[in-house]
């Protein structure tokens, strides 16, 4: 396997009642995270948080290209990022 080094070039935060990141996606024009019981969408541009969608967000989060999957307790949520339902 070739290793490369990553090179950080933009770092976000903190965000206020996000004490920790619990899972990472882009949906083409917005970074969704995950923490503790809410979904987050910043621009990546501005590092600005737009919107929260309140949903238990314990791990792993994902994007299909029309839905947010967001690991829940025992559960996988499949959540529309437009409406948040």
């Amino acid at each position: 396997m070739k290793r490369a080094t990553a090179e950080i070039i933009r770092e976000y935060g903190p965000f206020p009642g996000a004490d920790r990141v619990n899972g990472v996606t882009y949906d083409g024009k917005q970074v969704w995270f995950a923490s503790g019981d809410k979904l987050h969408a910043l621009d990546p541009k501005s590092g600005k948080e737009l919107r929260t969608i309140d949903e238990d967000s314990h791990a792993g989060t994902a994007y299909d290209g029309r839905h947010l999957f967001q690991i829940s307790d025992d559960r996988i949520q499949k959540i529309d990022p437009k409406t948040g339902r």
